[in-house]
């Protein structure tokens, strides 16, 4: 049986951080919703009557879609200590093309983004990472669209020091849930030329973040 929106926990964390800001909401209606196979909510296209505590209308559209996260898996080279990105490739709706990104995923009711982060690590890169190993970036949600999305991102960073070898071992290898539509290769490259592959703006943030995080000046200077 499919949940209804109203009843999703997505749902009611966006409509209650609303309310909580002190919006006024008066109508919102459901224009397109996707859930997985159990039914459950995964994202939702909303049209949203709602009024500012300035009384000003706000601007309507919304995509829900809810908390989510992102992780940098850091690969050193255990004799060089060159440093390199562990990326998945695949092609997004915003205009078609292959892109580059850091392992990501919704959290969807889950409230362990550290374990989601971990699971979603696996998923999409094959290799396993124990929770306790993730460094959080940020205790409060970065929000990447503020104007059209409630999207509210956890951001992790994993260093692993492995052989050369192991670390090419992970290049190039075939991951993701076909059931999500997710058709992914993983990709390992040197840190400042991965650096140069990511187009969204969440990636390049979280690459300097985890920099500044390690202090490592040095290659901060060369992206």
């Amino acid at each position: 049986m499919s949940e209804k929106l109203t009843d999703s926990h997505k749902y009611k964390l966006w409509k209650g951080k609303l309310e909580g800001n002190g919006l006024d909401i008066h109508r919102v209606d459901e224009l397109y919703s996707r859930r997985n196979g159990k039914g459950e909510v995964l994202f939702s296209l909303l049209y949203t009557d709602a009024t500012t505590p300035e009384g000003n209308k706000i601007p309507p559209i919304c995509f829900l879609k809810g908390e989510v996260v992102s992780v940098l898996i850091c690969f050193i080279d255990i004799e060089s200590r060159e440093k390199f990105l562990l990326l998945v490739q695949q092609r997004r709706i915003c205009d078609g093309s292959m892109t580059f990104e850091h392992p990501a995923g919704m959290l969807d009711s889950e409230s362990d983004a550290a374990a989601v982060a971990a699971r979603e690590v696996f998923e999409e890169t094959g290799i396993q990472v124990r929770k306790e190993q993730l460094v959080k970036v940020n205790d409060q949600p970065f929000y990447p669209s503020t104007g059209t999305s409630d999207e509210a991102m956890y951001m992790f960073y994993c260093e692993l020091e492995l052989t050369s070898e192991a670390i090419q071992s992970y290049h190039n290898q075939t991951q993701g849930l076909l059931s999500d539509h997710e058709y992914i290769n993983t990709h390992v490259v040197p840190f400042a030329e991965g650096h140069k592959l990511i187009t969204n703006v969440n990636g390049i943030l979280l690459n300097y973040l985890y920099l500044k995080g390690v202090q490592d000046w040095d290659l901060l200077k060369q992206l």
